[in-house]
């Protein structure tokens, strides 16, 4: 369905709405006016998301040459490719209405356990033990080491997708983490790597809350992001928790104790 509110058309992909998702709409319409913030709460099980993915998008299709990238952050994978996959119901029904005016580029941004494709590496059992195998095979002084020695193990997808170099690129369309993979096996390029750089060119990204809260991952990630970006923290009452987890440093009593010989042994040099 299509309604208005106020100078903006919503398509709504669905044939009926809920007076809490309409309200939700016209609230956050006033904060996307205001370029201001805004603390919304709906009802568990009435459509809080397509109501907030139509408003948005509907509103970036209205002002064309003022471009919105929106930053949508969840909690878990699951809850990430649940929004890709109501927000690919709404594109296809913003197609039907508005042809070619209406693609974009949406896709869903998760950790190297989650996106490799490289059966040597995905198969670890961690994702620290997965993230170790990458970078293995795809740091630059391995690379160059192997340049020379052909023997040196390198990842057949990455090595294509830096050969791709700017032939390396996603077309219109919503991307979940299961498309990333099989466009990657497709292609025979890393989708890991290709998603990393397509963040900077897409409409919309669905990432977790640490690409943006954690210094050391929104350092890599997020900083090449637009400053006129809508964010969204879905299930936002995490936030504090995953605040203290990204800033706190856990500390084994085995690496205090071996720490506290090495600086005795450093004294007694030091003191001869």
């Amino acid at each position: 369905m299509k309604f208005q509110i106020e100078d903006v058309t919503v398509y709504f992909p669905y044939d009926n709405i809920y007076p809490e998702q309409y309200s939700y709409m016209v609230e956050l319409k006033r904060a996307l006016d205001a370029k201001g913030h805004a603390l919304l709460e709906m009802p568990t099980g009435t459509g809080k998301t397509i109501a907030l993915l139509s408003l948005i998008t509907s509103y970036a299709l209205s002002k064309p040459s003022n471009p919105i990238k929106l930053l949508y952050c969840t909690r878990t994978v699951h809850e990430m490719e649940k929004t890709l996959a109501e927000l690919r119901l709404l594109h296809q029904y913003q197609l039907r209405h508005l042809g070619p005016a209406a693609r974009i580029l949406a896709l869903g941004l998760s950790s190297r356990k989650n996106l490799c494709i490289n059966p040597a590496v995905v198969s670890a059992e961690n994702r620290d033990s997965v993230d170790a195998g990458c970078r293995k095979l795809t740091a630059s002084w391995v690379r160059a080491l192997a340049v020379e020695n052909p023997n040196i193990p390198t990842c057949q997808f990455f090595e294509n997708y830096e050969k791709a170099a700017s032939e390396a690129v996603l077309p219109p369309g919503v991307y979940t983490l299961q498309d990333l993979r099989a466009f990657g096996r497709d292609k025979g390029w890393c989708p890991y790597f290709l998603a990393r750089h397509m963040v900077q060119f897409a409409n919309v990204v669905v990432y977790s809350y640490q690409y943006l809260l954690d210094p050391k991952v929104a350092g890599i990630i997020s900083k090449e992001m637009q400053r006129e970006s809508v964010v969204v923290f879905d299930e936002a009452h995490n936030i504090d928790n995953v605040c203290i987890e990204a800033l706190s440093v856990s500390v084994r009593r085995q690496t205090l104790e071996g720490a506290t010989r090495n600086l005795s042994k450093m004294a007694q040099e030091i003191n001869r």
